[in-house]
């Protein structure tokens, strides 16, 4: 009997064990169906194409529904590849397949070009796909097969050449623009040069003028209506080209230490008298002392002298303008107030009154006049000091206020402080004008003869040459724009090298006047570079500075 329940005990336990075993498989089937039916909905939802092909003939064994649309939804199940798929021949994916299979080494392909016949008897349609191709191997690790992996790219690398080719193409506008950019450049160039050069010898002609008079008012009143115009018109052709000058980053300020007060004195008395002569009252309040500021006088008056024109441009006969300055020594900007009791402005027309060619005055009969850029230079002269302008007015009628300010500098040096050279003492020269525009050159050598000095002329390059030779003048004032093939800078390079003792000095005297102009008369040879049309009082007194002989 005990040997009996023994061998009954050690049935239960082996029944008992088998039973585990099965729940054991059971749940194990359960666990891998479950993943199997996991990775089938990946299998069959993956966004990437998936294949396995089986045997040396690749024969597809399974496709997903990603890979059926890539290749046009065609039955490929069982077909080797060569057969399913016999527009891929000739563009080396077959012979990649061949590659894994031999070498047993996956393969991985960026953008590759695809060309796929996606629907019967259609065209063959280009995509681009990023794919792999990964060997499959049998217990005894043979290559049994090749499982293909690979994604559809063909948006992304459309849209990417298309970016480049955007990019090309903005690249060619960028390149159309700087030569539009450089053209327009020589275009303002030779525009400053043709219109300075008729300009150079009416004011020459008025000044020639106004030094022999004529005693007869209405000669006198044509006279001076002309020099206003003149001047008029050389106001818009600088203007115009400095505004084209700082739109391209090519103006180049002198700076020093200068006295804001002093300066804005001498403008506004520049200024007083052709105010005055509109029948507008100028008022001037400025601190006694001086204010420091750092900046180029020369484009500093420039500015205070286009506000100025621009308050007695917009304000009637019997008008004010007043011009403050506000300096508290703890701010660190210095500001100038310009007031008008002119026609003021309306809202939109203060939000852009600094852009280039803006007018405030719309009527049809364009009464006073201008092109729009005195403003806009001002604000990009200020820009380049550091500095801010604003514009205000309370409406039409109602006047208008420029405020402008500056940063302020520590004082400076006493002026008395530094050794000044004696002034030298005036004196009458042996002068060479050298210009081919003949009005020009016969009325320039008319007002210089008129104030003293020895005067003659030649009409081109080799001709001024011989004449320096001959004549050995002092002072030699050239055109740029000389015709042939000896231009004004190889005059001076000339003359430098043999004809003119050191102490002669060479002065440019052209409708050429921008900063490149001037940087190459320097090269040149050239002492000093004027723009036409010169003031003649100005040349007078330049000549006079320099010492007889020169």
């Amino acid at each position: 009997c005990r040997e009996k329940d023994a061998a009954l005990a050690e049935l239960e336990g082996r029944l008992t064990d088998q039973q585990r075993i099965e729940e054991e498989r059971a749940q194990l089937f359960r666990i891998l169906e479950s993943e199997r039916s996991r990775l089938a909905r990946v299998f069959m939802k993956a966004p990437a194409f998936i294949a396995t092909l089986r045997g040396p003939d690749q024969v597809f064994e399974l496709v997903n529904p990603t890979f059926e649309q890539l290749v046009g939804f065609r039955d490929i199940l069982g077909k080797p590849v060569r057969q399913a798929l016999p527009e891929l021949a000739g563009q080396g994916f077959f012979e990649l397949l061949d590659q894994v299979y031999r070498t047993g080494e996956s393969f991985t392909g960026r953008e590759r070009p695809i060309h796929l016949q996606r629907e019967p008897g259609g065209p063959l349609d280009e995509r681009a796909v990023d794919f792999v191709y990964l060997p499959l191997l049998d217990p005894g690790e043979k290559v049994s097969g090749i499982f293909v992996h690979g994604v559809d790219v063909t948006e992304p690398v459309r849209a990417r050449r298309r970016l480049e080719e955007l990019v090309q193409e903005l690249q060619q506008a960028e390149e159309a623009l700087k030569e539009a950019d450089r053209r327009k450049d020589e275009f303002l160039a030779m525009l400053g040069h043709e219109l300075r050069n008729p300009l150079a010898p009416i004011r020459n002609a008025v000044f020639v003028m106004r030094q022999l008079g004529s005693g007869v008012p209405e000669i006198e009143r044509g006279r001076d209506m002309i020099d206003r115009q003149v001047s008029h018109l050389a106001r818009l052709v600088d203007d115009l080209l400095d505004v084209s000058r700082i739109s391209r980053g090519k103006i180049l300020l002198r700076q020093e230490a200068l006295d804001l007060v002093a300066l804005a004195r001498t403008a506004a008395e520049d200024h007083r008298s052709d105010l005055e002569a509109a029948g507008l009252h100028l008022s001037v309040r400025l601190p006694e002392g001086p204010v420091w500021v750092q900046g180029d006088p020369t484009r500093l008056s420039q500015v205070l002298g286009n506000l100025l024109h621009n308050a007695g441009k917009f304000t009637d006969a019997g008008g004010r303008v007043e011009l403050e300055m506000v300096a508290d020594p703890a701010a660190a900007f210095v500001g100038i107030t310009l007031r008008d009791t002119g026609i003021g402005m309306e809202p939109r027309m203060v939000e852009r009154l600094f852009q280039a060619f803006s007018q405030a005055d719309h009527s049809l009969d364009r009464s006073r006049g201008g092109l729009g850029l005195g403003l806009a230079l001002v604000k990009g002269l200020v820009d380049l000091h550091g500095g801010e302008v604003h514009a205000a007015s309370d409406g039409l009628g109602r006047g208008s206020v420029f405020t402008l300010r500056l940063p302020r500098r520590e004082a400076a040096e006493p002026a008395g402080s530094r050794p000044e050279a004696a002034p030298a003492p005036p004196g009458l020269h042996r002068i060479l004008v050298i210009e081919d525009n003949v009005d020009a050159a016969e009325s320039m050598q008319l007002l210089l003869e008129l104030a003293g000095h020895q005067v003659t002329t030649a009409f081109d390059g080799p001709s001024g040459v011989s004449e320096a030779h001959r004549f050995q003048p002092s002072v030699v004032l050239c055109d740029i724009g000389l015709p042939g093939d000896m231009d004004g800078y190889a005059v001076a390079r000339e003359l430098r090298r043999d004809g003119l003792p050191a102490s002669a000095k060479l002065i440019a005297l052209t409708g050429y006047g921008q900063e490149e102009d001037q940087r190459r008369s320097r090269e040149a040879g050239f002492d000093l570079h004027l723009t036409k049309p010169v003031d003649p009082a100005a040349l007078g007194k330049l000549l006079a500075e320099l010492p007889a002989g020169a």
